[in-house]
């Protein structure tokens, strides 16, 4: 038993080595710090800066929009009457006067048959009677009677051609059909569909703008619109009409664009996001980036001429592709930090890159390629 304090003093000495390693390297070292006072805060921090400067800028009023077709019908018949045959499939494209029902009309073609047979008696006898009275031989008012009566059966004549032609169901101007709803010998009455056609060559893209921006809409302005039937795509447009009303339920005016339809693509009834593009104007503008939001307000860093940065309070308008429009705050010409802005306070000393070699107004690839590198 005697071994054992010898093997205790070795467990207590070893210990206190470790303890003694543990106390020298948890010691801080002067300069090499990150707190307050320690050498990396006096070390610059790189960021990626750019020069303020105006730029062409559009501004937009956005809303959701209806698409409607340029020419739209329900198709449907104008008498009572069996279908005799269908000419077209859901889905055609038709032209204007195409014929695409037939309905049954036996009746009417005998009608028709006795009514011409009727008139060109008549016409005979009209022809008769008037040579009889070139000869005096009869009274001049008989010839009147005959000739209002073949001016009858001629009338009654068309009148059963076109009683016939309202049998014949045609395409009142050119487009593309919707589903069919009638199959042959199905009976039809006036105000039965029998399918919709939709003219959509052009197609109109009716959304509101509140009365606050009516001043900012007319005709001609250019609108683009999107769908999330294609995501990506982009159509375009312009202002065609602004209706002469303001619904006074909404406060709103509805506004008409014209848009092109290459494809057939808008549809009557889609739900388009629409942008209406005001008229270009200079604006200062500035990487959304840049901007820095805490609660309620909004600030960039600027760069100091002592390479440290300050706060800038700044108004911020609209936002679009990756910009945003300074109102107040900023100059042309200040300098502020585009990347690295979560680790700046004010006073910090930085690096920049892709700053302020570049006048005012130069192009904005310096300080992308300042941003990629």
């Amino acid at each position: 038993m005697r071994p054992r304090p010898a093997l205790r003093s070795g467990c207590l000495l070893a210990f206190a080595l470790a303890l003694a390693a543990c106390g020298k390297g948890g010691q801080p070292q002067a300069g090499a710090g990150g707190g307050p006072g320690g050498g990396q805060g006096d070390r610059p921090i790189p960021v990626t800066a750019e020069p303020v400067r105006l730029r062409a800028w559009n501004d937009t009023v956005q809303a959701l929009g209806n698409v409607k077709a340029r020419e739209s019908v329900t198709v449907t018949a104008k008498v009572s009457e069996i279908v005799q045959s269908v000419h077209f499939d859901s889905g055609d494209h038709v032209a204007a006067g195409q014929s695409l029902v037939t309905l049954s009309g036996k009746a009417q073609l005998a009608a028709l048959a006795q009514a011409e047979a009727t008139a060109k008696e008549a016409e005979q006898l009209y022809q008769r009677q008037t040579e009889l009275a070139a000869q005096q031989l009869i009274a001049r008012s008989a010839l009147d009677t005959q000739r209002a009566t073949r001016d009858a059966t001629r009338a009654r004549v068309e009148q059963m051609k076109a009683d016939i032609g309202d049998r014949q169901v045609r395409a009142p101007f050119a487009g593309v059909l919707g589903i069919r709803q009638v199959s042959p010998g199905a009976l039809v009455t006036p105000g039965t569909p029998i399918a919709t056609l939709d003219d959509t060559e052009r197609v109109y893209i009716d959304f509101p703008v509140p009365e606050t921006l009516l001043a900012r809409v007319a005709k001609g302005q250019d609108v683009t619109g999107t769908s999330a039937a294609y995501a990506g795509k982009e159509f375009h447009g312009s202002v065609g009409t602004v209706d002469a009303r303001v619904d006074p339920t909404t406060r709103a005016v509805t506004v008409r664009a014209d848009f092109a339809n290459p494809g057939h693509l808008l549809r009557p009834g889609m739900l388009v996001q629409v942008t209406l593009i005001q008229p270009e104007r200079q604006a200062l503008l500035v990487p959304e980036i840049s901007v820095v939001q805490v609660g309620n307000d909004s600030y960039v860093y600027r760069l100091k001429p002592d390479a440290t940065v300050e706060r800038a309070d700044v108004q911020v308008g609209s936002r679009r592709q990756g910009l945003a429009e300074i109102l107040d705050g900023l100059a042309v010409g200040d300098t502020i930090v585009v990347d690295g802005t979560g680790k700046l306070r004010a006073g910090s000393k930085v690096q920049a890159a892709g700053a302020p070699a570049r006048e005012a107004g130069a192009p904005s690839g310096a300080a992308k390629d300042g941003r990629n590198g």
